[in-house]
């Protein structure tokens, strides 16, 4: 069975950390870009971070540079997004996505295509 689960959400004071975590079966994320979205209460759905399969190439969100890191250990077939100085506005259910054809420009950009394998989402709430 081919599934791409995210973990790692939950609640969390304004300047705290999560990591999130995306963990594939079934199939093997190595020949794949791997984007992280997320999407807030009455918002569109929005890029947030983009890793490409040679790790070379990264992407992230001008409200969330400096702040979050895209990472991704192939051998444990895992991408995660470390998330530090956590704001209320970064509230969201968070996503991850993978797709063998798209550079991480376009993955990031396109936050609703129709990529390969999407997650489920994990909701991270940030508030005191």
């Amino acid at each position: 069975q081919l599934q791409f689960v995210e973990s790692g959400g939950g609640l969390v004071q304004p300047g705290g950390s999560l990591r999130l975590s995306c963990a594939a079966s079934g199939f093997t994320l190595d020949y794949y870009t791997i984007g992280w979205f997320r999407q807030a209460p009455g918002k569109e759905r929005e890029g947030v971070s983009c890793i490409s399969s040679t790790y070379t190439t990264t992407y992230y969100a001008d409200s969330v540079k400096g702040r979050f890191t895209i990472s991704r250990d192939n051998a444990k077939n895992t991408v995660y997004l470390q998330m530090n100085s956590l704001k209320p506005e970064d509230t969201a259910v968070y996503y991850c996505a993978a797709d063998r054809r798209r550079t991480v420009q376009f993955m990031c950009a396109h936050p609703t295509w129709r990529w390969d394998y999407w997650g489920q989402g994990t909701q991270v709430t940030v508030s005191s």
